[in-house]
């Protein structure tokens, strides 16, 4: 530990300790790694609450690790303070372990760390301080490169989880939560040294249940940071929050051998809900002035209506993928959507209420009387991830009914059925079969690949 004296205070450094195997231990070649790894991910997602980010050597999960990050770097100028929480690999801890220092260093400079924070969580029977706990462990080091990068001046609360039960976790980060201004790491890697087959499959078990946040059945032969990541799970599951897998891969992907691989995980945690009560009627109100517009200009001869972006709350800026839909007497009227993200929340549902209402072949165009008796539906998509499936039964099994929107591919082929459709089909198979059906896909034959996302309704 570097101790330096001031005039104002004293400060303790806690000098890096993997950098150099880690990750670059020049600024210079860390500085350009990272940007590689950054501008190389193409994953665009809202903005999380939280994120859980796996911690090898860059070589190996470095890209992993960035297709998160990538999506932090819109909150740069929101987020002031990181709750970072990753587990103790080297020496045991009876509870959560504290570090002493007033900063963090990497080659890129050095962390502020909310001592007086850290402080006041000593206070917890299970809380307490450990210099050598922190010393020599990995793995909260090796996300600070990647915050600094992607975020401006930010205070640091490093917390290293051992043998600790997900309530104290998860009661430590409740206290921690903040608003708008507080970012969430969990730091873990997946399972360890399985042949590729063996770490894919468990891998793959793991993540179904990160997605379901069925917190009690990870354990460390799954994820190494199952401690802290059980209690942020628990937490998340009472906040009603959503999650989303980013990027699943392992070091036999990246750059490692076959034969004993480790996996690595990105994910992205939101708020439960993107709308609240004030954005959710102004994007009613776009909705229903893009269709008058239709209207007036003749059953759809126009324009949708243009909302000006810049003059409404952050939130609607966010790029969204989005579906209209619309009902009359029970029955559809109109759907058209998008399942990418291209085009900001409130410009989306202008263009796609416009459509829905005036473009969908399966329609004519929406009459005036028709208007004002038609139910009016948005669905918010979350960004659609990779399905990988061994056949059909194994995709068919993996389905979460009542969950999942479902995108299917074969050849030129491809369909989506929103998660609405678990309304009208309940049974899983029948559920893939019509998705089939629609994109023109035989049902006597399997997709060759499959997407999927969950949703948000609003009406």
């Amino acid at each position: 530990m570097i101790t330096i004296s001031t005039n104002q205070r004293q400060l303790s450094i806690r000098p890096t300790a993997v950098a150099g195997s880690f990750y670059p231990q020049n600024a210079s070649q860390l500085d350009a790694l990272l940007d590689n790894f950054l501008s190389g991910s193409d994953v665009d997602i809202p903005p999380p609450k939280a994120i859980i980010a796996p911690h090898a050597g860059y070589v190996y999960s470095g890209q992993i690790a960035a297709n998160v990050y990538r999506n932090i770097e819109k909150l740069k100028s929101r987020i002031t303070r990181v709750v970072l929480l990753g587990p103790a690999h080297r020496v045991y801890v009876k509870g959560i372990a504290l570090p002493s220092n007033t900063h963090f260093a990497t080659p890129l400079g050095n962390v502020s760390i909310d001592a007086d924070v850290l402080i006041e969580l000593e206070h917890h029977s299970y809380v307490q301080f450990s210099d050598a706990a922190h010393e020599q462990e990995h793995s909260l080091e090796v996300q600070l490169p990647f915050l600094q990068k992607v975020l401006n001046d930010f205070t640091l609360i490093p917390l290293l989880v051992g043998d600790a039960e997900p309530e104290q976790v998860a009661t430590i980060l409740k206290e921690l939560w903040g608003g708008d201004e507080t970012l969430i790491v969990i730091s873990s890697d997946l399972s360890h040294f399985l042949d590729y087959e063996t770490a894919c499959e468990t891998d793959s078990n793991t993540t179904r249940l990160i997605e379901k946040f069925d917190y009690k059945n990870i354990d460390s032969k799954q994820a190494c940071g199952c401690m802290p990541m059980r209690g942020l799970l628990k937490l998340a599951k009472e906040k009603n929050m959503s999650i989303q897998t980013l990027d699943l891969r392992n070091s036999g992907d990246t750059a490692g051998s076959k034969d004993r691989v480790v996996g690595y995980g990105a994910y992205a945690l939101f708020n439960g809900l993107i709308l609240n009560e004030d954005n959710k009627a102004a994007v009613f109100d776009v909705i229903n002035k893009s269709i008058q517009q239709g209207l007036d200009n003749g059953m759809g001869s126009g324009n949708p209506y243009n909302p000006e972006t810049a003059s409404y709350p952050e939130q609607l800026q966010q790029k969204y993928a989005v579906f209209i839909t619309l009902k009359l007497n029970g029955q559809l009227r109109g759907c058209i959507g998008t399942t990418e993200a291209t085009m900001p929340l409130i410009n989306a549902v202008a263009h796609y209420a416009y459509a829905a209402a005036f473009s969908d072949p399966r329609f004519k165009p929406l009459s005036i009387d028709e208007y004002k008796q038609v139910k009016i539906s948005l669905s918010i998509l979350t960004p659609a991830t990779p399905f990988p499936f061994k056949d059909e039964q194994d995709l068919v099994d993996q389905l979460r009914q009542d969950v999942d929107g479902l995108i299917i591919t074969k050849n030129n082929a491809r369909a989506t059925f929103l998660p609405a459709v678990w309304e009208s089909i309940n049974n899983k198979q029948q559920f893939l079969n019509e998705l089939k059906r629609k994109a023109g896909i035989k049902t006597s034959e399997s997709p060759e690949k499959a997407w999927r996302y969950t949703a948000e309704y609003y009406s």
